[in-house]
């Protein structure tokens, strides 16, 4: 004896009570293992957090959320018989694949964050050890038409590092030729012992942020963004110092002082730079946020512009 089909009811094609627009609609906080191939290198496994949209319709009550995890499951199944290079590519796919099981929406975007783990070594003993990088990428898939998609995609890095105060520093600086003078030090002396020896200041954790948007297949390389926000600052900071890294990363930081406003224009001058391939209308994002330590605000500095933008400003340095 046959079992009858029940077709159960799609609540969720309902014509809602309040028939609006909405611009997101999907699950967020969705953890996946994602497996990152790299050439002449071990994979990189990240345990990675997923965010998932599409836009809704008056006309619908709600979305099919089941097909949100379905669209990444299809996607993260065939990375492992296809190499992934590129978590920004993966979230375009898992992008495409949304809009092709909602029919109804005219727009899909994914958001992927991460943990990744970089290999670093203490500045004056070598040793090594291993910082944690905050990674993310995005993309928006939209349709053009019944066939065609378009899709933006974005990746970018959060680093940790230090800044110390330009601003304090002098006033220390001037102190201290004060007091040298009053010592009885002559002129030559005293500026040629400032020159050596960097004055004390407050110093920050900074926290410098990077996103690159592009369109089409040009490649981002997410080691050189970290590399960029790292060297924007006063210094590096390392998980693992003995004593003598100690005295190297303080002294080098209070010889390169920054205000928070110079890490973003460093980090726009190498990027400019450093990405000579991507196109004028890559759309680029710079944050610097340094967390006071004799204050109780953080200072905050920011610029959004395209490459072609940033490329203008600093030819004419």
């Amino acid at each position: 004896m046959e079992v009858p089909v029940v077709k159960l009811p799609d609540i969720q094609a309902n014509k809602p009570q309040i028939p609006i627009n909405l611009s997101r609609v999907g699950v967020t906080n969705v953890k996946k293992l994602v497996e990152v191939k790299r050439k002449d290198k071990r994979p990189i496994v990240l345990i990675s957090t997923f965010d998932i949209f599409v836009d809704l319709p008056s006309h619908l009550k709600g979305a099919n959320l089941s097909r949100n995890f379905e669209a990444v499951d299809e996607v993260l199944e065939k990375a492992i018989n296809m190499p992934v290079y590129e978590i920004e590519q993966l979230c375009s796919d898992v992008a495409q694949s949304l809009l092709k099981r909602h029919e109804y929406a005219s727009r899909a975007e994914v958001i992927l964050k991460s943990e990744y783990v970089v290999k670093r070594e203490s500045p004056s003993t070598k040793m090594e050890c291993q910082e944690v990088v905050e990674i993310f990428a995005e993309a928006m898939a939209m349709r053009d038409d019944v066939e065609n998609m378009a899709v933006k995609k974005l990746i970018g890095a959060e680093v940790i590092g230090m800044t110390a105060c330009p601003c304090a520093q002098e006033i220390m600086r001037d102190n201290a030729r004060k007091e040298l003078e009053a010592l009885g030090i002559d002129n030559v002396t005293v500026a040629e012992f400032l020159h050596r020896v960097p004055m004390a200041t407050h110093n920050q954790r900074g926290r410098g942020i990077i996103s690159i948007e592009v369109e089409g297949n040009d490649f981002v390389s997410l080691e050189k963004i970290i590399e960029i926000i790292e060297n924007s600052m006063s210094s590096s900071v390392v998980e693992l110092l003995k004593r003598s890294d100690e005295a190297m990363v303080v002294q080098r930081a209070h010889q390169n002082p920054k205000f928070v406003e110079d890490c973003v224009r460093t980090m726009a001058k190498n990027i400019v730079l450093g990405f000579t391939h991507l196109s004028d209308m890559a759309v680029v994002t710079i944050k610097q946020i340094n967390e006071e330590s004799i204050h109780r605000h953080n200072a905050f500095a920011e610029r959004v512009a395209t490459l072609g933008e940033l490329r203008t400003e600093i030819a004419q340095e």
